[in-house]
């Protein structure tokens, strides 16, 4: 499986990669325009901006929309994240230039009709409202918001309900104007496809746009902080997070065996240890997550309001712990989860089309999966106790949800690290 990438003479960028055997494919639309290219005036229109797309264009109704998909067996959907926004579509091979199509008609050409936009804002205001009752999804933008306050990257989203409220026509116009260019955008596709066909199809549909330029973020600082929000919840939840590598760094490899082996599966230390030896939660995980300019190590468990002391201490002495005695087997297992992980997901055309997309963004070429499984075994014993080690005088930043009065606080925590 091999990547194919051409780039028309205004900057649109197409990936291809033909997967053998596969009798479908996922094709799609990734822009570089997600929650951190938002003023804070504009918090939240990326992704209402994803909404309106399905709602209407020139030439398809919303129903037609999903109609022209469905009517072939496929599937359209769309996503918003802190870097990007994406609109692909899961079709049978011989429909993808016709789903191309689609997507491009609801990016390039979508009404804004202000019944719709109403029709919308409501949805997301309800979004917005099933969220803060979902305390183990609410509890990460509160800790992202701590992390990096005050920036767009530390920004939630949805973005908060006053501001959602305000958004008409002229604020989505100005937002694609500025963000919707040839030259942020990247075709991704992937399975059974024919790079020449997709080529031909998007030299026709995007061709003809101008270029308006990248667009500037502001640059990720990781500050740290906490928040505490009190509700009577029958758990306090729990989450950690310290600053991470991104992933122009090489230290993200170490980061990502670290993360899986201390919180990654049922073998792993903190599960073992905090779940399996002392009963103290259903659910503690560590997750490592990278972006162009930062990256965080998160921790997250749920437990009772007088055990969360207990759990607190634990995992602040199997954070110390590991930074010495991290054992080979612990690592090989990490090395082996990850590269699995990889590989079967990889399996997906739609993830396939996901990672080339990003790939291509942030390095300007899609490196082979060959790769970056070389440098997943590279990772080796010393090279994650000496990450352990460097974690844990990290930046770090502490949310906490539910009856968090015998929760300790940020500073007791850096201090319990220190110690």
């Amino acid at each position: 499986m091999t990547q194919k990438l051409h780039t028309l003479t205004n900057g649109f960028r197409i990936v291809t990669e033909a997967m053998p055997g596969l009798q479908s494919a996922s094709v799609g639309l990734w822009v570089e325009a997600g929650g951190r290219h938002e003023t804070a005036e504009q918090n939240g229109i990326a992704h209402f901006l994803e909404h309106m797309a399905f709602k209407g264009t020139r030439r398809r109704s919303a129903l037609r929309i999903a109609e022209e998909i469905e009517d072939v067996g496929g599937y359209i959907n769309a996503y918003t994240s802190r870097e990007m926004t994406a609109y692909y579509a899961r079709v049978l091979s011989g429909d993808v230039v016709m789903a191309l199509d689609v997507i491009a008609d609801i990016v390039l050409n979508p009404l804004f009709r202000k019944a719709d936009i109403e029709t919308e804002r409501h949805v997301i205001l309800q979004e917005i409202g099933q969220a803060l009752d979902t305390p183990d999804d609410i509890i990460f933008d509160w800790l992202h918001e701590v992390s990096y306050p005050g920036q767009s990257f530390g920004r939630t989203i949805l973005g908060p309900a006053e501001r959602v409220s305000t958004f008409r026509r002229a604020d989505f116009e100005a937002f694609t104007g500025a963000h919707y260019g040839p030259d942020q955008m990247i075709l991704s596709a992937a399975g059974g496809v024919e790079h020449d066909a997709i080529v031909a199809a998007a030299e026709r549909i995007f061709g003809g746009l101008k270029p308006v330029g990248k667009s500037a973020m502001e640059p990720a600082r990781f500050e740290g902080g906490e928040r505490r929000e009190v509700k009577d919840l029958e758990q306090v939840h729990f989450a950690l997070s310290f600053e991470g590598p991104g992933y122009r760094d090489d230290k993200v490899y170490a980061a990502q065996v670290y993360a899986t082996a201390m919180g990654g599966g049922m073998s792993s230390r903190l599960f073992q240890k905090i779940r399996e030896d002392r009963g103290l939660c259903y659910s503690i995980y560590v997750q490592s997550a990278a972006y162009e300019d930062t990256g965080q190590v998160t921790i997250y468990a749920g437990t009772s309001e007088a055990e969360i002391g207990e759990l607190t201490q634990l995992t602040l002495d199997e954070l110390k712990r590991a930074a010495g005695d991290m054992t080979e087997a612990e690592v090989a297992r990490a090395r082996a989860q990850l590269r699995a992980g990889l590989l079967m997901g990889l399996e997906s055309p739609t993830s396939r089309a996901e990672r080339n997309a990003r790939l291509l963004s942030i390095w300007g070429r899609v490196p082979d999966v060959a790769e970056a499984v070389a440098k997943i075994d590279a990772v080796d014993t010393a090279a994650v106790r000496a990450y352990g080690a460097e974690l844990t005088g990290a930046r770090s930043a502490l949310a906490v949800y539910g009856p968090v009065a015998g929760a300790p606080g940020i500073e007791a925590i850096r201090k319990g690290l220190a110690a």
